[in-house]
């Protein structure tokens, strides 16, 4: 959900523009996208400054995701046809950026694209005091391969990628446990290494010792034509579909691709917001396959329907009986089958996710279901929540 345009219009965090102060060449850095941009400038206060070269241009301005606060941000030109802004101060992580260039949406030509809004789109990087945990360290490190398939389900070639951990070459004899690991809406299979930096958040776990080395297998969570803005398909005929790619195309792939430990006991599946909501509507049908479920600000289906999500009631009480086919009907019989049920949000997420998720947890535990609920410290629907939800995950899987 976080990637469709509704997302800016969720941010609670209205921030206040003032005069900006100087700021010295020690104190500020460029983003290194590409490694000679000199544009955006992150300053020590997590302001930000963007310039975009635009002489012929009328109007233009910023805009962006939740982090960067409420836009667009109307941008000055300078006499050289430099326009330019400081924005308000950022939440620290990711963020997706854009320009608005006499009503036009365009990407920054200084600046890599990442895939967000369903398309390539600019992004920026705000450091975080707290944000050891995905960096790059002195670590061994594993690697992030491409696997080409053939799907029958969709009768097309499709991409994945799969982290591999570190000696997985050298120890040829040892097989791993699996994480399937999926984005959310408007993005794709590349979300997790580039915007997650999942990759080196496992290097930097298995190198501590607190995460078991395993396999992490990310997909394209659409296997339908439509467009990935969900909102506009059908969810039950969008998610059936993404099922059947799962269960009969990418799972036999990977276990004969790699040396996995292919059953459920070591198998594990995850999603953010959008990839949330399917890790729950693939596992109530196939509980046999895994092991571990983890949804981190996935929206719950409070009753038995799911169809558009404009159509999804979540002011209601979560049903525990019927949601997601009865999956939580036998607490008993659940708990003992599934290893680990983990549920993640962010503590600023807008309210329609904190309302569903909170109420599911609440019901959940009421019933007896046993999960495992975190929550990320002011962190919205972003990517700074899923990453410190997938730091604390990893350690919790294949125990």
């Amino acid at each position: 959900m976080k990637h469709l345009s509704m997302r800016a219009t969720f941010f609670l965090l209205a921030l206040t523009m003032f005069t900006t102060p100087a700021y010295s060449a020690e104190q500020s850095r460029p983003v290194p996208s590409p490694p000679a941009a000199q544009s955006p400038v992150v300053h020590p206060d997590r302001k930000i400054t963007f310039t975009l070269r635009a002489p012929e241009a009328r109007n233009v301005a910023v805009a962006g995701g939740d982090g960067l606060g409420i836009g667009p941000f109307s941008m000055t030109k300078d006499p050289d046809g430099l326009w330019s802004v400081t924005t308000p101060p950022a939440v620290p992580g990711f963020h997706y950026y854009w320009f608005v260039l006499d009503g036009v949406q365009v990407n920054d030509p200084a600046s890599e694209t990442f895939f967000g809004y369903g398309k390539p789109t600019g992004g920026v990087e705000v450091p975080d005091p707290g944000g050891d945990f995905y960096a790059i360290k002195d670590v061994p490190h594993g690697e992030v391969r491409e696997k080409t398939y053939f799907s029958k389900t969709t009768g097309a070639w499709r991409r994945a990628l799969v982290y591999t951990p570190p000696d997985y070459d050298r120890n040829i004899k040892t097989r791993y446990p699996v994480l399937f690991l999926q984005h959310g809406a408007g993005e794709n299979e590349t979300g997790w290494t580039r915007q997650g930096r999942a990759q080196f958040i496992l290097d930097n776990l298995i190198a501590a010792g607190k995460a078991k080395p395993m396999i992490v297998v990310m997909d394209r969570g659409y296997a339908t034509p439509d467009t990935p803005d969900f909102r506009q398909q059908n969810m039950q005929v969008a998610f059936s579909a993404f099922e059947k790619v799962i269960v009969d195309d990418l799972i036999p792939t990977i276990d004969v691709s790699y040396r996995t430990i292919a059953d459920r006991e070591h198998r594990a599946l995850a999603g953010l917001s959008m990839g949330g909501m399917q890790t729950f509507f693939i596992a109530s049908h196939h509980l046999d396959k895994f092991g571990y479920l983890a949804s981190l600000s996935g929206p719950m289906v409070r009753n038995a329907s799911l169809e558009k999500l404009s159509e999804i009631t979540i002011q209601g009480p979560f049903d525990t009986k019927v949601a997601y086919g009865g999956m939580f009907a036998d607490p008993a019989a659940f708990n003992q089958r599934v290893r680990l049920l983990w549920i993640g949000a962010g503590g600023a997420e807008p309210e329609m996710f904190l309302t569903s998720i909170g109420g599911a947890v609440s019901a959940l535990k009421a019933a007896g279901v046993q999960l495992v609920y975190y929550e990320s410290d002011g962190t919205a629907h972003e990517w700074q929540t899923w990453r410190r939800g997938l730091n604390d995950l990893a350690p919790r899987l294949f125990r």
